[in-house]
């Protein structure tokens, strides 16, 4: 689908400040009309919406939670028991099969900068496709592109390889997506990025600590605090990545 159909499908919902599109529909092979396509929306007030969402798209919704549940506990359920998003599967329209899943944007902002519930930070690490953007939130997710390669570097031992393997089918979107990061981190002299061929880049970092010291700073601080917690004064970083004793207050 191209950018025009992918937006046709708003034209039919309230409006909203942030949409992305995910999953496999941007997969560049991927050509089978039955192929759901999965909408994530940001909006101010999720209550709200639905509200409006009901009077001008009831059907959907499950029925019990149209007729009995409202907006107020559409909005709850997703608050509370689920992790910010209420998702609407299985919605046919012009021939086509989508999902959509509404969150408040202050609960997405969050997300993207602290990994509350690493939901759709995790998702947003992903190839998306951003189709309505009014705050700027692909700046925003600067922070969780950057986070996203510094947790893997500290995780990955000193040379690894990057394989198209790995991401099959959408390795073009992920390495658009990450390559001025990597470049970043290579101008930093954090990582060496050695190409051989199309299909095969290795990679090798620095260890050193103040390297790491870097890399932990960019975690988000949710995830820094939860390892302070968890590894106490001393800390010992395993042999599949960086190796050697220190105090926690040396990366920060």
């Amino acid at each position: 689908m191209d950018k025009a159909e992918l937006e046709s499908f708003l034209k039919v919902l309230p409006p909203v400040d942030f949409c992305c599109v995910y999953g496999s529909a941007l997969h560049p092979n991927n050509h089978e009309k039955s192929t759901m396509v999965d909408y994530i929306l940001g909006v101010s007030d999720p209550e709200q919406w639905h509200s409006q969402n009901l009077k001008m798209n009831k059907r959907h919704y499950a029925s019990w939670l149209a007729h009995l549940g409202g907006a107020r506990m559409i909005t709850q359920i997703a608050d509370e028991i689920g992790v910010g998003v209420h998702f609407n599967p299985f919605v046919s329209w012009n021939d086509k099969m989508f999902k959509y899943g509404i969150v408040r944007m202050h609960d997405l902002v969050q997300d993207i900068l602290n990994w509350e519930r690493f939901y759709l930070s995790g998702r947003l690490q992903k190839p998306v496709h951003i189709l309505v953007d009014n705050l700027d939130l692909e700046n925003v997710n600067s922070s969780n592109l950057r986070a996203a390669i510094s947790a893997a570097l500290l995780l990955l031992p000193p040379k690894f390889t990057e394989v198209k393997k790995i991401v099959q089918g959408q390795f073009d979107l992920f390495q658009s997506r990450y390559k001025s990061f990597l470049e970043e981190y290579e101008a930093k002299e954090l990582l060496r990025l050695t190409s051989y061929g199309s299909r095969q880049t290795n990679i090798s970092q620095d260890c050193g600590l103040s390297v790491a010291r870097h890399l932990v700073n960019t975690l988000p601080p949710m995830v820094r605090s939860q390892m302070g917690m968890k590894l106490g004064e001393k800390t010992k970083l395993s042999d599949s990545g960086m190796n050697f004793n220190l105090s926690l207050a040396d990366l920060w």
